[in-house]
């Protein structure tokens, strides 16, 4: 549970050797380049980096359409998993990389060959399926499409709706010369017209009244010789399209190459971006890098195997300088960093809470949801996404954190007896949710007793975060600050929860009212009174007015813990309808009841966890974000960010 401390890596060689002084501190994993303070006699790079941005762009794209592509071909079926997984590869084979770049540009021109092959070919498939949608109606037609006029006859082809075909008839009378129904289905007829030419307009008038379209195709063929062979060309197309498996079965088989140079043209990209950090003399260059100090000796036997002349050494961050933060906790814990990172990442010079977060963010989780089958649930689920996501990621911390609050969710669980909103032990730890044992006398005010237990957890939590104020202000050296505004007002939270268990009747713990309420006054005397200490005359009055002011929000904090049991009695409500309405449907002895009752129970059960899941998650980081983070947590951190280290599609094993 710590913060790793940092130092500064300070570095000058020749500007011939830049490249192999990069790659030597990319393969320790542990320098993140940062801008170089010196500015006398040296000057920043101007680094053209938009061709080697554009070029990464084209490949990309070509690994996109061709991971695209070999997904849609060969969906469901089994293939190498480096297709489409990430590929763990050695360094050497990643630093080798640069020798597979005429194998990733031919594959993107393949691929962008291939995918607009594919592109036409799918275009005229789907014209030639809107004629052959047309050209049905006129299958059974033995003349050529292609009317020909004679002198003073104008002959019209094409389909009419059936539901007109009354009104035309009616309508048409003295203006065609003659007209005959060719073919019929049930919405359209074919209709061959002959009219003089002196009524050709009156003719077209009466039949765009009827909702007559001419036929759109030109050609001498009849209508059975057209429809067949757009039916031929289809048939072309979809064997072409086809065919085109194959092609794209022979690029699937380049995705690991074009992805491990991605990877690495994105690292010679960072080493060109990173040239405008570095300041460069004629002919030397000097970088500036921050690296964790534990890796100092890591670092010096790298350049040291470089046999080249590199002068370097290390020293202390100045005061005003803010390193980035590189946080080293268990693998429990790590998955709850992405929690605090995603309101701030700690700044590297203060105290690491994600330990203490860890805890009571579980346990306010396993609160929430609080029953042993969906704890089981979300350990297995939570399992199952650390399993498969074997890089650190966002989904993988979440799979984490789930695993860790289903144990919690177990144990809550098993105190209040829910297993599915079942009943399952003979006994109970906790309060009912329902029924006569549902609430406790507070002061003579009858209030949910689980809403109670929710204050007094909050209360907990609440003083842990006056703990964790005292600790930071003491590895500051502030001893003082550590006292009077961390530990203080953190008796003051313990006289709190005493007052509280002293107040509920049910407990028959009159003593505690009284010691809390000592213990609580005392120390809120104490934070009143030395809150203006460093303040002068009408400062320290102030100071210490808005100390006992800051009560009031302190009462509000702890009503704030109110959402976990609403949350906590919204889940189990429902847990327990759906429950009880399956059995009940389960147990009815009709087979189709049966039946529907498993389904409801399966669906209910797993849509109740899904939604409280989600409810729990937020609500759950807010107490953390707000309430327990409000107490001490300064944040503005930079996550330590080494050289090479943002890999997209494969893992580097070192």
């Amino acid at each position: 549970m710590a913060v790793v401390e940092m130092s500064k890596l300070n570095l000058v060689a020749m500007s011939y050797d830049k490249d192999a002084v990069l790659n030597a501190l990319h393969r320790t994993g542990s320098a993140e380049i940062k801008l170089c303070s010196q500015t006398e006699y040296a000057n920043p790079a101007e680094a053209d980096t938009e061709e080697l941005r554009a070029y990464l762009s084209r490949l990309e794209g070509a690994l996109g359409q061709l991971c695209g592509a070999s997904e849609n071909y060969f969906k469901g079926e089994k293939i190498k998993t480096d297709y489409f997984g990430e590929p763990q590869i050695s360094y050497a084979e990643f630093m080798s990389a640069g020798e597979k770049r005429e194998i990733a540009e031919k594959t993107a021109d393949d691929v962008a060959s291939a995918a607009e092959n594919k592109r036409q070919l799918e275009a005229e498939l789907a014209k030639v399926r809107r004629d052959l949608a047309t050209a049905r109606l006129y299958s059974d037609y033995k003349e050529p499409l292609k009317q020909t006029d004679t002198a003073h006859v104008r002959f019209m082809l094409g389909v009419l709706p059936v539901r007109q075909k009354d009104i035309f008839v009616r309508d048409i009378a003295g203006v065609l010369a003659s007209y005959s129904f060719e073919d019929e289905d049930g919405e359209s007829a074919l209709i061959l017209a002959a009219v003089h030419k002196c009524d050709a307009q009156k003719a077209v008038d009466v039949l765009q009244a009827s909702g007559f379209s001419s036929c759109p195709f030109d050609t001498q063929s009849t209508g059975e010789e057209l429809y067949l062979s757009l039916k031929e060309r289809e048939r072309e197309l979809e064997t072409a399209i086809a065919s085109g498996r194959a092609r794209w079965a022979e690029l699937a088989e380049r995705i690991r190459d074009l992805k491990i140079y991605c990877d690495y043209t994105a690292f010679c990209l960072e080493k060109a971006e990173a040239d405008g950090n570095m300041r460069f003399t004629a002919s030397a260059f000097l970088l500036e890098a921050y690296v964790p100090k534990e890796a100092e000796g890591l670092i010096s036997r790298a350049l040291d195997e470089l046999s080249k002349p590199v002068y370097y050494g290390f020293s202390a961050p100045a005061e005003d300088e803010t390193p980035p933060t590189l946080l080293k906790n268990n693998k429990i814990v790590r998955n709850f960093e992405a929690v605090t990172n995603m309101y701030s990442p700690p700044s590297s010079r203060e105290f690491d809470p994600n330990t203490v977060m860890a805890f009571f963010y579980s346990v306010f989780l396993g609160f929430i949801m609080a029953d042993m089958g969906y704890g089981i649930m979300m350990m297995l689920g939570g399992g199952f996404l650390l399993y498969k996501n074997r890089r650190a990621s966002m989904i993988k911390s979440l799979g984490g954190v789930f695993a860790v609050g289903g144990i919690f969710t177990l144990i809550w669980g098993f105190l209040f007896n829910s297993f599915f909103g079942f009943a399952l032990l003979p006994f109970k730890v906790m309060p009912d949710l329902q029924g006569a044992q549902m609430s406790w006398s507070l002061a003579g005010i009858r209030v949910p007793a689980l809403l109670i237990v929710s204050m007094i957890i909050g209360v907990v939590q609440l003083g842990a975060g006056y703990v964790c104020k005292a600790v930071q202000c003491w590895r500051r050296g502030q001893i003082a600050d550590g006292i009077f505004d961390g530990l203080v007002w953190a008796v003051f939270s313990v006289g709190v929860e005493l007052a509280i268990v002293g107040f509920v009747e049910e407990f028959n713990l009159s003593i505690l009212r009284l010691a809390g309420g000592i213990t609580a006054g005392v120390s809120l005397l104490t934070a009143v009174l030395t809150a203006g200490r460093k303040e002068k005359l009408l400062g320290k009055f102030t100071k210490g007015f808005g100390s006992a002011y800051g009560v009031i929000n302190y009462a509000s904090d702890i009503l704030s813990y109110a959402r976990l049991y609403g949350l906590m009695l919204a889940g189990a409500v429902i847990a327990d309808i759906i429950s009880s309405n399956s059995v009940s449907l389960i147990t009815s002895g009709n087979a189709m009841f049966i039946v529907l009752g498993i389904v409801i129970m399966v669906i209910g059960h797993v849509f109740n966890l899904a939604i409280g899941l989600l409810g729990a998650y937020i609500h759950d980081a807010r107490l953390q974000y707000v309430e327990f983070y409000g107490r001490f947590y300064e944040g503005e951190g930079n996550l330590f960010t080494p050289l090479g280290s943002n890999h997209k599609y494969v893992s580097v094993l070192n």
